[in-house]
């Protein structure tokens, strides 16, 4: 059986919508055995494609994301390259800034595989986008990991501890056959710098280029764990460090949040109290508004009245005035 055969069948199927890898799964075992006559040859690979395992729905994720946007993964391995190199030398300062990068690509990355997941009509829940980050973030601490992330037949989740080196097993189908990512090329340090020369086949995420091999095949042998190196534990040290450092940012962090918090809780309280005056000072304004309203439409009334006796005695006078200048001109008897 070819592993080639087998790896380019897996290829379209862990390609696919997340819901269809199974009907996908079987039609492709199916159209191997469509043929007249199968060989023995066609009927083992048939019987392997169908043993290839569903992924879990972030693995899923981040298939599509080795395929739609395998740049995103390529810097994060050359990131983890990075950092490990630092690790290495116990460089707490470049440490500090990487990991401010790794946040950066990290929650780039998340988007990204977000996307390209509802591209194929699958929404990413808070859960599977946290065990996507884990994933991510484990191909940042080992090669390993990496090659698999990028591979595009990553079967489950990652996870690093930060010492040891991730758990590989079962992690990847057809293990040690080219994934998306065929654009890296191993370093010194399993670094991805660039594109294989023409001829060479890449293996995973860290392709062999000219003289130089990697020194971590892990995707030729998943579920082997190598003993952490003689420099374990100054890694484990540099790691505490970036850890402490950070740590102590987030207390900063928490300090400043904390006392703005306070502060805005105050200027709350404060401006609450104000409300409160100014509606007690409104609602004595408006019972005084209106007493004068009231006091107003009685002196309209009594204006009124006084108006109309005025009228009546003026009519009065009038009256007597006529009588009397009749009385005047009117002859004695």
């Amino acid at each position: 059986m070819s592993t080639d055969q087998l790896a380019g069948i897996a290829a379209q199927l862990y390609g696919t919508a997340f819901d269809g890898f199974v009907p996908a799964r079987a039609e492709a075992a199916k159209e191997l055995l469509a043929a007249s006559a199968p060989t023995p040859e066609t009927r083992a690979l048939a019987a392997e494609v169908r043993t290839l395992p569903k992924p879990s729905a972030s693995a899923w994720a981040v298939n599509m994301l080795a395929r739609r946007r395998p740049e995103l993964l390529a810097g994060l391995a050359e990131l983890g390259t990075a950092m490990r190199r630092a690790q290495d030398s116990l460089d707490a300062a470049a440490l500090r800034s990487l990991g401010r990068e790794r946040r950066t690509q990290l929650a780039a990355a998340v988007d990204a595989a977000r996307e390209a997941a509802a591209q194929q009509g699958r929404a990413i829940s808070g859960a599977i986008a946290t065990e996507i980050e884990e994933t991510l973030r484990a191909a940042t601490a080992d090669r390993g990991a990496a090659d698999a992330v990028c591979s595009g037949r990553l079967l489950r989740a990652l996870s690093a501890d930060g010492v040891d080196v991730v758990d590989l097993d079962g992690a990847v189908a057809v293990p040690g056959a080219p994934g998306p990512v065929t654009g890296l090329k191993a370093g010194p340090e399993g670094a991805a710098k660039g594109p294989p020369p023409a001829g060479k086949k890449a293996e995973g995420a860290g392709a062999k280029a000219g003289a130089e091999e990697r020194t971590e095949p892990r995707l030729r042998a998943v579920g082997q764990r190598r003993p952490p190196g003689p420099s374990a534990l100054e890694r484990a040290q540099a790691a505490l460090k970036e850890a402490s450092g950070a740590a102590r940012g987030s207390r900063g962090e928490e300090h400043r949040t904390a006392a703005a918090q306070k502060e805005a809780t105050e200027q709350a309280e404060a401006l609450a109290a104000e409300v409160t005056r100014l509606a007690k000072e409104l609602a004595a304004a408006e019972e005084r508004l209106r007493e004068a309203r009231r006091q107003r439409e009685s002196a309209l009334t009594a204006a009124r009245q006084a108006g109309r006796a005025a009228d009546r005695d003026r009519r009065r006078e009038g009256l007597a005035r006529e009588r009397v200048l009749r009385l005047g001109d009117t002859p004695a008897d």
